[in-house]
């Protein structure tokens, strides 16, 4: 497949062998013996034959002898997208699980984040948190951070300088009858947020971009949620916050919210729910409310380890397909015990299974699926699929170098004749940070660390 219009920007690097990939009508679409160049731009110039090198080397422009060849047991794909991840909260990944959403927060969550007022535990956090992400094949991120604007900019560049493409989101909330010093006035919401977007679009970063965000209805005044539907309507920017986790916040929201016919509508009516806005979780929404999704063009970052560990619930994610409604994956750390998109990626396919046992006419979702989503569900859900998400000219080359016989790693590869379709199952089951040898962010190597890992 080749490109009618030739980059204008030259040859970067050129790389042959095994391309896995989804596109908008193939959930997995396999391109073997290929070869793939990458402009100084970071972009996909061309994508043609291996069989081609002679030609497509006159044509473009570089040194057959330059091409990088992948091994046999190697692959590329494109980079996984986490669409809901609390960067604030990575300190106790793995812990503080043993109690549902509402109490969790106030015993665990709101306490940690106040601490995010001292930068140099901040820096601290942020920089493991975007260095685990990028190894575990995150090359794109969308971030809560905290109330604090210094450490929600400092996120931001932290991603930045290691190369992740991120939305970073100064945390937004008013209201907080669990923790009464974690909350702000509305005039420092409303100051604060405007100052955080203000400095970060300063910056000029090109990966980094900043998100509006409500940490939920339940946090915020109508007052404050109609000027951040603003705020994100005037400067064009996407939107994040969480929707419908558990029955235990569906019904406060419609204590809060006595006016509103949904949790939905409430975000709805304060301009929140565009085709840039993204609402973690959803497990207990109606059609009603899936079809205000579908008609706004927002999606749902589906978070399957948070909703099993915190017991909140169980998306259909079938269903929400099924309304055409946009969802990509998310690990929601801390709710979520795992920074890795390859557990989301897992959890998903667990949760698919659970529902099929108990309704065995249910149609489980394939791992071809479940890829798609990770990948260019993703981009879609975060309105930058026309940037990344799969392998097409014109787009970013985000990419992991996968090899599923990396030494010491968790794949032992019995039949060594396997097809890449059995690799990438293998991988998407079995694999780890181990088997993921090179990360690419917009064509840029990120990922072994230039000061090593």
């Amino acid at each position: 497949m080749m490109s009618s219009n030739e980059s204008a920007a030259g040859i970067a690097h050129v790389y042959r062998g095994t391309f896995v990939h989804a596109t908008y009508h193939t959930a997995v679409e396999i391109l073997e013996d290929r070869l793939l160049g990458v402009d100084t731009e970071g972009k996909i110039a061309f994508i043609g034959s291996g069989k081609e090198v002679d030609r497509l080397s006159q044509k473009w422009g570089f040194e057959a002898f330059a091409v990088t060849q992948l091994g046999q047991h190697e692959f590329f794909m494109p980079g996984m997208v986490d669409t809901h991840i609390h960067a604030s909260q990575y300190s106790y990944a793995g812990t503080a699980l043993d109690m549902p959403l509402l109490q969790w927060l106030n015993m665990y969550t709101f306490p940690v984040e106040a601490c995010y007022k001292d930068l140099e535990f901040a820096r601290n956090v942020y920089t493991h948190v975007v260095k685990r992400t990028l190894r575990n094949g995150t090359t794109t991120a969308c971030y809560f951070a905290t109330i604090h604007t210094d450490a929600s900019l400092l996120l931001g560049q932290i991603a930045n300088d290691f190369g992740q493409r991120a939305l970073v989101g100064k945390v937004c909330m008013d209201t907080n009858n669990f923790i009464p010093h974690y909350k702000e006035t509305p005039e420092e919401s409303e100051g604060e947020t405007n100052r955080f977007i203000g400095e970060l679009l300063k910056k000029k970063y090109p990966l980094v971009r900043p998100v509006v965000t409500p940490r939920f209805a339940p946090s915020c005044s109508a007052a404050l949620l109609g000027y951040l539907g603003e705020i994100a309507h005037n400067n064009d920017l996407h939107i994040q916050s969480h929707i419908s986790e558990t029955k235990e916040e569906v019904n406060l929201v419609k204590e809060l919210f006595p006016d509103y016919d949904s949790y939905t509508d409430v975000y709805h009516r304060h301009n929140l729910l565009t085709d840039k806005t993204v609402l973690a979780h959803g497990c207990h929404l109606t059609d009603g409310e899936l079809k205000l999704f579908r008609e706004t063009g927002a999606s749902i970052a589906h978070c399957p380890n948070s909703n099993i560990s915190l017991c909140s619930g169980m998306l259909d994610v079938r269903r929400v397909l099924n309304h055409k409604v946009k969802l990509g994956l998310g690990t929601d750390v801390a709710g979520g015990y795992s920074p890795s998109m390859l557990d989301a990626v897992r959890r998903t396919l667990d949760t698919s299974k659970a529902l099929t046992i108990q309704d065995t006419q249910y149609h489980t979702l394939t791992f071809e699926e479940v890829f798609r989503l990770a990948t260019l569900g993703g981009s879609q859900a975060l309105s930058l699929d026309e940037n990344t998400g799969n392998f097409e000219v014109g787009k970013d080359f985000d990419a992991l170098r996968v090899n599923t016989d990396a030494a010491g790693g968790p794949i032992d590869l019995i039949n060594h004749g396997e097809g890449p379709k059995v690799l990438l199952e293998k991988f998407l089951n079995l694999g780890d940070d181990r088997n993921i040898v090179e990360v690419y962010v917009a064509g840029k190597r990120v990922v072994p660390f230039v000061e090593g890992p």
